[in-house]
């Protein structure tokens, strides 16, 4: 149901509020599903990694990631801007660290921040599936992550559920294969269903602001 009144997010009792494309909305509240895959159960346990190792900081080291943080800036669902506080900001990179295949740090780095891709451009057959995109090739010190979500409905315009597909080798020219490991996920391609993606561009743990677009399947 939409609702006019002050900006809102959250749960309440048993009324969730959120908004969308049109405006605030209010809706029962729904207890989420907890499939507990594998992919899931890793980015759970990055997290609890990450939340542990905070734990074993020096205080010196905690106050740099505390710094750190005041510089990262977040959208939240209002699109209202904040920034993270110091254990924000050491989970973020190190689970970026992580997801890339990379080794965690307990020192903070210096701030990066990645430019958004310019253009990605999927491509989708029952037999094929590629990303293309620019820039290419990507800096030395840059990889890209490949997010994709399971085959929608071909009227779908929007997709809430991204999962990393692929991490890029650095310095990766366009376009990335990913057919193999979104197939390993979601099974052999529909034709006339239609998959998102979101790229990424990551740099020592840090990542650019998604690019998302979506293709249809084709013969």
């Amino acid at each position: 149901m939409k609702f006019l009144a002050e900006p809102r997010s959250g749960s309440y009792q048993g009324i969730t509020s959120s908004r969308n494309r049109y405006g605030q909305y209010v809706r029962s509240r729904a207890t989420p599903v907890q499939p507990r895959t594998p992919y899931q159960t890793a980015v759970r346990t990055r997290q609890a990694t990450s939340a542990a190792a905070w734990r074993s900081l020096t205080a010196l080291q905690r106050e740099a990631w505390a710094a750190l943080g005041a510089l990262m800036v977040r959208t939240d669902p209002l699109g209202q801007s904040y920034t993270l506080t110091g254990l924000q900001a050491f989970a973020s990179v190190n689970n970026n660290l992580a997801a890339a295949g990379d080794s965690r740090i307990t020192d903070a780095p210096a701030l990066e921040e990645p430019a958004t891709m310019l253009t990605v451009t999927p491509s989708i057959t029952a037999a094929a599936f590629t990303v293309a995109y620019t820039p290419t090739p990507l800096d030395a010190s840059e990889r890209a992550l490949v997010c994709a979500g399971p085959p929608r409905s071909a009227g779908r315009g929007f997709e809430g559920d991204y999962r990393l597909i692929v991490v890029t080798a650095a310095a990766a020219a366009s376009p990335a294969n990913i057919f193999s490991a979104w197939s390993a996920r979601f099974g052999a391609p529909t034709v006339g269903s239609r998959v998102f993606v979101s790229i990424q561009r990551y740099i020592a743990g840090f990542v650019s602001a998604p690019l998302n677009t979506s293709a249809l399947v084709t013969a």
